[in-house]
């Protein structure tokens, strides 16, 4: 009864009750909780690595939590709840609340955690240094979940009750300065680190902050400053990784020392002298290194990235950066893009996931055949155009010198194979035993030095260079080899990991793809020569589209505005006359936005005046311009599809009035051209070889740039002129009875193939690749990243299919396949690739396209097909999307929510 009376009075409002609530949850509850948080940030900041190569995290939080609880941090929540659930009449519920914050924040619940902060700052908002620090954990929360909109905001409104007589504000403006920091905002970030410096009252934190700030007075030009706040980080007593860090970075930017010039490269290789910085030796040539390549000394800079490189043990991103860095030069300075492709992958696979720009790299690395191809057409191109305007002995003299230098660099190529060959050889003998004599008279292995080292070859050859430790066996372990099980067939023993790039490639895997003989290069030179006016308008367009093609690729892949800018203006210089300047116009205007406000104006400026009448000046004029064009190509959609309707119902004459019609309501619709195509192909239903012909000749003198129709244009020419006799006896050339009329038209569906064909010969334009399985080829793809899915899986890697997702189920899609179908056709023999129709629940249609045979041959077809997309879907942008697939996971596509999952699988593996 007395516990029961006491329980009771407790509970009771009364000033003792409080007293002794604030005293139990202050000294005893949130004490405890308070301290446990505290340790487990110590915990944290232990086991961070930081990496001095950027600027440094304001706080030295984990990025990674597991999933399962964390005992610590469930304490701590727990003693939380108890203040708030027993302790209701104490002071310190509002300090509860921001422990549950803290604590959610800890175990990576950052939703979580910005609901428990935000409840402190509405439900406290006298008790002001508490909201404080409720809004800096909140910054810092929204921070990690990417809201930057909603961190600027909750910092604009603490900054309204800061007042730092009676109040820390440190931790305010150091969220401040990680807001400032992830929005690249320097100078607005050196400015919050000053003020967070100055109200900071932890030692460490605020050297760790001065360390931040020298980085970014770097970032803004302010050497001299910036070269105090290393300084200050060298005397101090800051843990040795910084302080050795700053000074690499305070010799790196210093030009004078007590009026004495300073030889920066020499300094830092005196650096290696000191015992202590033996574990920094990889950053210390990697500064080196970037000396070097800022004085444009190429052969050394690679040099010391290469030391850097080898001398890196521990620190993996750093060996990722010294591969990256060769990678670009290799890429921009020398146009070795085989090497560069070697370098880029090595950079993928030491480098974190983490740091910026690994996505835009991996982009890079992914797709830098599509660079290559187009570089080359234009080295190609400008090489033919350079023979062509010479005179014809000087000429004759440049190719003989040409094929000259191609036999040379051959017999290199086959001596350094055979020299490979024999000196891998001996390496391919698994069943050798060692041959030498024991150094001792001991029959015990151990003794046998020789014995030693064989095994030891032995060793490194199947397993790699791996340590001696603990599950040295897992497959999963890094090594400098490539790993292989003991049947492994022979020629693959020797094949290096992409880990190493400057390893040397086993003979048969250096043939050069492009090799030709020296008769094929001179007669490839010379039957390609652009010698006629139409020839060469012919080369200039492989250029130009070449070009464009690049600055997209820049623009739209890697989203590099830089590298667009410059190529999108090699076109306005390479092409003052070009008749889609609008468009380069409108591209430089958008590119340059966000970089240099001038120039975006200057472009603005001659886009409206010049061409006040392109789409693309309605558009920066009208801002409900691209609304309105949206609902006139919709419109446009729907009468090409009453068109194709008719088409498909043989109602020919129907087609042409109709047709003409349209062609006069759309004049300058950018898909007219298929309009032509259509009307064509029902005229020669209905008429002879002649206007049949001059129909088609019409269509490529009008649209010589189409990428889609013109291709497939010039195969139907070639293949009247092959067959012009057979054709012109026939009453129209395209007969309803006739199976091979379907050369001019592909069908509406698949149907049996005929083995009747007249002998009609087919003569192909120009030479188009085929898709072969890679086994043809002897390579076998690299397969991408894989992701843990209990539904998904790579193991179907010999059929692919290139997949077009409708977002709608009751759209008819037959006009869009029609479009596919040319293009297959214009870039493809007849049926190697196949397009197929197939639902994923009612509101999803997948047009699938194949089958590829491997991984690289399906991303070609992409490459080349997504461009064109716009103009083969006859539906509106936001209604598709694209995906590569396996035939195993397109068959487990039953309803849109495996279809959504297989899209979150498919953009974390391809």
């Amino acid at each position: 009864m007395v516990f029961i009376i006491a329980g009771c009075s407790f509970e009771r409002r009364t000033k003792f009750n409080r007293a002794m609530q604030n005293l139990t949850a202050h000294y005893n509850i949130l004490y405890n909780a308070n301290e446990l948080l505290r340790q487990k940030q110590e915990t944290y900041a232990g086991s961070y690595i930081d990496s001095y190569d950027r600027i440094l995290s304001v706080y030295r939080d984990t990025v990674v939590h597991g999933t399962a609880s964390d005992k610590e941090l469930d304490a701590a929540i727990i003693k939380a709840n108890t203040i708030i659930n027993e302790k209701e009449q104490s002071r310190y519920v509002g300090d509860a609340y921001l422990v549950l914050g803290k604590a959610n924040f800890l175990a990576g619940k950052f939703f979580d955690a910005v609901e428990f902060f935000s409840y402190v700052i509405r439900s406290f908002p006298k008790e002001i240094s508490l909201t404080q620090q409720a809004a800096a954990w909140k910054v810092r929360a929204l921070l990690y979940l990417n809201n930057t909109r909603e961190a600027r905001l909750a910092l604009d409104t603490v900054y309204k009750n800061v007042n730092p007589k009676k109040t820390i504000p440190a931790d305010v403006y150091a969220a401040n300065l990680q807001y400032d920091i992830n929005t690249k905002n320097y100078v607005d970030a050196e400015a919050a680190a000053k003020k967070a410096i100055l109200y900071c009252k932890n030692n460490n934190q605020k050297l760790r902050w001065t360390f931040i700030l020298g980085q970014l007075q770097e970032l803004n030009h302010k050497n001299n400053e910036a070269i105090i706040s290393y300084t200050r980080i060298v005397k101090s007593n800051a843990e040795f990784e910084m302080a050795f860090n700053a000074n690499l970075n305070r010799i790196r930017i210093e030009d004078m020392r007590n009026g004495i010039k300073m030889n920066r490269t020499s300094l830092l290789l005196s650096l290696l002298k000191n015992e202590n910085n033996k574990d920094f030796q990889d950053q210390i040539y990697y500064q080196v290194a970037q000396l070097y390549q800022v004085n444009k000394d190429i052969n050394n800079a690679i040099k010391y990235y290469k030391l850097s490189v080898r001398n890196s043990s521990k620190n993996q991103n750093q060996k990722g950066l010294s591969y990256l860095r060769m990678a670009d030069i290799d890429f921009n300075d020398k146009a070795d893009y085989v090497n560069a492709k070697k370098y880029y992958d090595s950079t993928l696979t030491n480098l974190s996931p983490n740091y910026p720009g690994y996505q835009i790299i991996q982009k890079k690395s992914n797709n830098l055949q599509v660079l290559v191809d187009k570089l080359q057409i234009i080295a190609h191109e400008d090489t033919l155009q350079m023979l062509a305007g010479l005179d014809e002995k000087t000429r004759s003299a440049r190719i003989d010198n040409m094929v000259n230098a191609q036999i040379l660099q051959q017999q290199v190529i086959t001596a350094n194979n055979n020299s490979i060959a024999a000196a891998t050889k001996p390496l391919n003998n698994t069943n050798a035993t060692p041959t030498g004599k024991p150094a001792t008279g001991s029959s015990f292995y151990f003794y046998n030095a020789t014995a030693v080292s064989q095994g030891y070859n032995d060793f490194k050859r199947i397993w790699g260079g791996r340590k001696l430790e603990d599950d040295w066996r897992r497959s999963s372990k890094q090594s400098n080899n490539t790993v292989i099980n003991n049947n492994t067939n022979v020629a693959q023993q020797n094949v290096p990991s992409i880990t190493d790039p400057d390893a040397v490639l086993p003979a048969d895997m250096r043939k050069n793809k492009t090799d030709v003989s020296a008769g094929n290069y001179r007669n490839n030179l010379l039957q390609n020569l652009p010698l006629t006016p139409a020839l060469l308008a012919q080369s200039n367009a492989r250029i130009y589209n070449a070009y464009l093609d690049i600055a997209n690729f820049y623009r739209d892949i890697l989203e590099d505005k830089n590298n667009a800018i410059i190529n999108y203006e090699l076109l306005l210089t390479n092409f003052p006359d070009d008749p889609n300047k609008p468009s380069v116009y409108y591209n430089l205007y958008r590119l340059y936005s966000d970089i240099d406000v001038a120039k975006s104006n200057e472009y603005k400026n001659r886009l409206v005046k010049i061409y006040p009448e392109s789409i693309f000046a309605k558009v920066i004029i009208d801002p409900d311009y691209s609304k309105k064009l949206d609902d006139a190509d919709s419109r446009f959609y729907a009468s090409y599809n009453i068109v194709y309707d008719l088409y498909r119902q043989k109602k020919y004459s129907q087609v042409i009035s109709v047709t003409d019609s349209l062609l006069k309501q759309y004049p300058n619709n950018k898909l007219l051209v298929q309009l032509y195509y259509l009307r064509a192909i029902a005229g020669g239903h209905l008429e002879t070889i002649a206007p049949f012909r001059a129909d088609l000749q019409q269509m490529i003198n009008n649209y010589p740039n189409d990428q889609l129709i013109t291709p497939l244009v010039k195969q139907h020419l070639a293949y009247i002129d092959a067959n012009s006799t057979e054709l012109a006896a026939q009453t129209y050339v395209i007969m309803d009875s006739d199976t091979t009329g379907a050369f001019f038209s592909p069908p509406i569906a698949y149907q049996k193939e005929t083995v009747y064909n007249r002998n009609r010969t087919f003569t192909p334009v120009v030479d188009k690749p085929v898709v072969k399985p890679a086994e043809q080829a002897g390579i076998k793809d690299r397969p991408p990243v894989k992701v843990a899915s209990t539904t998904f899986n790579l193991r179907d890697s010999t059929n692919y299919y290139f997949v077009i997702n409708v977002s709608t189920g009751t759209t008819d899609l037959a006009s869009s396949r029609f479009g596919i179908g040319q293009f297959n056709r214009a870039n493809f023999q007849a049926n190697a690739i196949k397009h197929q129709l197939k639902n994923a629940g009612r509101d999803n249609q997948l047009i699938y396209m194949g089958r590829f045979y491997s991984l690289d041959a399906v991303k070609k077809y992409a490459r080349a097909i997504i461009p064109l997309l716009p103009q083969i879907m006859k539906i509106p942008n936001d209604k598709y999307s694209f995906f590569i697939i396996t035939q195993e996971n397109l068959d487990k596509l039953a309803d849109k929510k495996l279809l959504d999952n297989y899209i979150d699988y498919y953009q974390q593996t391809y």
